[in-house]
């Protein structure tokens, strides 16, 4: 994986670490899940697009 894309995956996972310590401290948060779910896809396009 290139660095580009490492560090997109790493900004995801403390992103979805974030926002669930975020949601059992302080409750639910849609916008926090969906910017998330962006995120996510965002990297996964990123890592997809370097494998072809």
């Amino acid at each position: 994986m290139p660095g580009s894309a490492k560090t997109m995956a790493v900004c995801t996972v403390s992103g979805l670490v974030i926002a669930t310590a975020y949601t059992v401290a302080l409750g639910g948060n849609g916008w926090l899940w969906f910017l998330w779910v962006v995120l996510a896809l965002v990297t996964a396009g990123m890592v997809a697009a370097r494998r072809v």
